[in-house]
């Protein structure tokens, strides 16, 4: 069983070190950062679902429905006075969108819809008419179509079954754009682009990069590196904006992150980044069971007696202690640090608490995320 675990930990490792042998090799700018210009903005919105199966929200619970059923009815010239509804085929949701960069009116965009009162499932209803504002208070969409929900619930008189979270869907290209946003790519003056994953060594490779290209493209250098984060680039004077971006996000560039090891403890999941060093250090790991078994026994009295059936306890208390094997780590290398854990023969919770304790002893050379 451990050589198992020990195998299925070096194979998922491998493939990890694989992927960020790549990640350290040669990457395209719009792979590893993104245009500050053009980041999206997100959209919110208070509609209804109809159509709803007896799962909508009950008037009484959700007094916000009622009124907004109101409100919509007597928009559409429909008298709603002097009468009281008690349906449960509609309910109040909030939706939510994400308006993409240079977006133009008429294009589409998903959205998703949430259930604000006690509607109990979406399944099957229909999102009315729904306009999306943005921070500004300004009407950039509008949202209307099919809601499709991925969960489901079954109930009968005796059992219950869900699965995923039936209150909550989408409705695919459910929102068309109706005001574009007030600033346009061309309007700028510079290009701001930002890392992804902000590190120094990689800003300053990306506006190497750059300058090399403009040196030969413009004969002059048109790039910064402001932070960790950031690389600005000034638009030459003849130089089109959007050619410039399309040449520059196409550039080969050459990539560094921190040594880290990312743990999720509650999945068992270890990733070991490619430049992870350890120090030399001396490991064992043993874990100690100890079970407690109790089979009390039935005394009975004897024939003719006057005494009473009673219970004996009985207490078998076992200890077991595994493991116990001392082994030299010195990870020169993501290889042999690996080679290195495998060696103890322990589980992936058992490498997790190691690599705790080495970070704890300074011997890891790595930041340790824990999740």
């Amino acid at each position: 069983m451990k050589r198992h675990v020990c195998k299925w930990f070096l194979t998922l490792v491998a493939a990890f070190a694989a992927t960020l042998t790549l990640a350290h090799g040669a990457s395209r700018i719009k792979d590893v950062a993104s245009l500050q210009a053009g980041r999206d903005n997100q959209l919110i919105g208070y509609g209804l679902v109809v159509g709803l199966q007896g799962t909508g929200d009950s008037l009484r619970s959700s007094p916000f429905t009622e009124q907004s059923i109101r409100a919509m009815l007597e928009n559409l010239g429909i008298s709603t006075q002097g009468g009281g509804s008690r349906t449960r085929n509609v309910a109040a949701v909030l939706v939510t969108a994400t308006l993409p960069p240079f977006a133009s009116p008429g294009s589409r965009i998903d959205v998703t819809v949430g259930s604000l009162g006690d509607a109990t499932s979406l399944r099957g209803g229909t999102l009315v008419m729904t306009s999306l504002s943005g921070a500004d208070g300004q009407i950039y969409a509008v949202a209307q179509g099919s809601v499709v929900v991925t969960g489901f619930n079954a109930q009968g008189d005796a059992a219950t079954l869900n699965q995923g979270v039936t209150t909550a869907g989408r409705v695919p290209n459910g929102a068309i754009i109706e005001r574009e946003l007030p600033a346009r790519f061309k309007d700028g003056v510079n290009l701001v682009l930002q890392l992804r994953n902000p590190d120094f060594s990689t800003a300053v490779g990306m506006a190497a990069a750059i300058n090399k290209y403009a040196a030969a493209q413009f004969g002059g250098r048109i790039a910064e590196a402001r932070d960790s984060q950031s690389v600005l680039v000034e638009k030459p004077k003849m130089a089109d904006l959007a050619r410039l971006m399309a040449d520059v996000e196409n550039l080969v560039i050459e990539t560094d992150v921190p040594a880290r090891v990312v743990i999720n403890e509650r999945t068992g999941t270890i990733v070991i980044g490619q430049d992870v060093r350890v120090a030399e250090v001396a490991v064992s790991y043993g874990t100690l069971t100890v079970q407690v078994t109790e089979t009390p026994t039935v005394v009975q009295p004897a024939p003719f007696s006057r005494g009473v059936t009673a219970m004996e306890p009985n207490t078998t208390i076992e200890a077991i202690s595994d493991g116990g094997t001392v082994a030299i780590l010195n990870g020169s290398s993501l290889r042999s640090l690996v080679a290195g854990l495998n060696s103890i023969g322990v589980k992936p919770d058992g490498i997790i608490a190691i690599l705790q304790s080495i970070k704890t002893a300074g011997a890891l050379q790595a930041e340790l995320v824990l999740q």
